[in-house]
């Protein structure tokens, strides 16, 4: 079969190196997910090869082009979507995702939904008091949800933000850490600081928790209390039982919201005791006006190696 080629032409240097990616990593990319080859001639990215694979390289390119054009830079999971949009008849809803810009981080990084997956999650927290999303490391459940609840205390939307995880161990013991509860409790919740840090300049936040704004603790913290006027994340809740899962369920007061994410697939409860997030799973599943949303490895937004990291544990558990 006879070789063909076609040619992009870049705006800029700006878009080729958004395009390219460190050390041209999206084009390598590419030409492994596509059969094609790609090479750059100054400003005009030559792609060749077989006609099949140049002309799906082509379409994936185009497709991604609100991204190069404006210089934005481009991730593996943009393309992946990308593709996943060509394939499944997606194109408009892609180009639709690709507009919709969710936050903007204190160093001006623009934070958008970058699967389906989680354009999906978004919607279910905008427009449900109580949602639920399990999915696998990486997938985002943590920061996007973060990122809503920070818009929604900045925008005065919410009186106060209530981070919360179960301080249960995934093989270490609490004990032998130094310092009391609070100081004890605080490796578990660092997922959630880092997630405020992108937001909020990190000398506010001891002043927004001292005020009341932003409560960062563990779940037993929550027994006994009616949260009103909050958005409430309880993260890490494959680590709850069932009871104190339907205990901080059933805190949800007027105006608030609240988002439940967990990875049921990395529980660190004993063998013997069943996880709360999956039991509210079955028990609410046909309960009207809550949320639901399942991330899979597609979703998977962090370093390439962690997708097939997931896939890799996915088919050995199957």
């Amino acid at each position: 079969m006879a070789e063909t080629s076609q040619t992009i032409q870049l705006p800029s240097q700006e878009s080729a190196i958004a395009l390219a990616g460190s050390g041209e990593e999206n084009l390598k990319f590419l030409s492994r997910h596509t059969g094609a080859a790609l090479v750059w001639r100054g400003l005009d990215l030559l792609i060749y090869g077989q006609e099949k694979p140049v002309e799906r390289c082509v379409k994936i390119l185009r497709t991604l082009k609100p991204y190069w054009s404006e210089a934005k830079t481009i991730y593996q999971p943009d393309i992946l979507t990308a593709i996943q949009a060509l394939e499944t008849g997606r194109v408009e809803e892609y180009e639709d995702l690709q507009k919709k810009i969710l936050a903007r981080t204190r160093r001006g990084e623009l934070i958008r939904a970058k699967t389906f997956g989680q354009r999906q999650y978004i919607k279910a927290i905008q427009s449900h008091d109580l949602t639920f999303c399990i999915g696998p490391a990486g997938t985002g459940k943590t920061f996007l949800a973060a990122v809503l609840a920070v818009q929604a205390l900045l925008h005065d939307e919410c009186e106060r933000l209530i981070l919360t995880r179960p301080a249960v161990e995934a093989g270490e013991k609490l004990g032998f850490l130094p310092g009391d509860l609070q100081q004890k409790v605080n490796p578990f919740l660092r997922p959630l600081y880092d997630a405020l840090y992108e937001f909020i300049e990190p000398e506010k936040i001891p002043d927004l928790m001292e005020r009341g704004k932003i409560e960062v603790a563990p779940l037993a913290y929550m027994r006994g209390r009616t949260l009103s006027n909050a958005f409430v994340i309880v993260d890490e809740a494959q680590n709850t039982t069932p009871a104190q899962l339907k205990m901080v369920l059933t805190r949800l007061g007027f105006g608030s919201r609240m988002v439940v994410t967990g990875d049921i697939t990395q529980t660190d409860l004993p063998a013997y005791q069943e996880s709360g997030l999956v039991v509210a799973w079955k028990i609410l599943k046909s309960v009207e006006g809550i949320g639901f949303c399942q991330l899979s490895v597609a979703d998977v937004v962090r370093h390439p190696l962690v997708q097939k990291i997931v896939a890799a544990y996915e088919a050995q558990e199957q």
